[in-house]
């Protein structure tokens, strides 16, 4: 017992921010967090020994919210106004950093979660693309293919191409 809580509790604050990313709401995601750390806790047993617990984890929560993204797909989204917290119907600071925090969360919020997930992954949880391979269950050119054309989608999306053709990038040419 002791040594699966000395390698799931440092994971939790990453695990966190991975599920907010995913889900964009904080209760949501603390909800999914607690949900795969009792998955973890209950299937500890069938975790392979020499694996590594981290990615382990990380594919709980990613397979976790891709279902529920999924439920929520088919139910719909549903929550009286009464039962909101007033925080939630407050109206964002119009100051700069929040606007590009706003262009951000919707231009990753364009992505599509494949290459959403890819993303997030790599850049915010600093997993290599081993390890993001394993976590999503996909091969690791998929994951190096996904991350290019997130980030190639999200740069167009952040500097308002929307319409654009992608950008081009600048052929080598050879100079004798």
């Amino acid at each position: 017992m002791t040594d699966m809580m000395r390698l799931i509790e440092p994971l939790i604050p990453a695990l966190r921010r991975y599920a907010r990313a995913l889900l964009r709401n904080p209760t949501d995601a603390d909800d999914l967090v607690q949900d795969c750390l009792e998955k973890a806790v209950s299937r500890w047993h069938q975790r392979q020994a020499d694996g590594d617990a981290r990615t382990w984890l990380f594919a709980i929560v990613h397979n976790l919210a891709v279902t529920q993204m999924r439920q929520r797909a088919r139910r719909g989204t549903h929550m009286p106004i009464e039962d909101t917290a007033e925080a939630n119907l407050a109206v964002a600071p119009t100051q700069e950093s929040g606007l590009r925090h706003r262009d951000l969360m919707t231009a990753l919020d364009a992505l599509p979660e494949e290459q959403r997930s890819v993303l997030l992954l790599v850049t915010v949880e600093g997993l290599s693309y081993a390890e993001t391979a394993q976590v999503l269950a996909i091969p690791t050119g998929t994951v190096m293919s996904r991350l290019s054309r997130a980030r190639d989608r999200m740069i167009q999306l952040m500097d308002g191409a929307e319409a654009a053709v992608p950008a081009k990038r600048p052929l080598l040419r050879r100079v004798k």
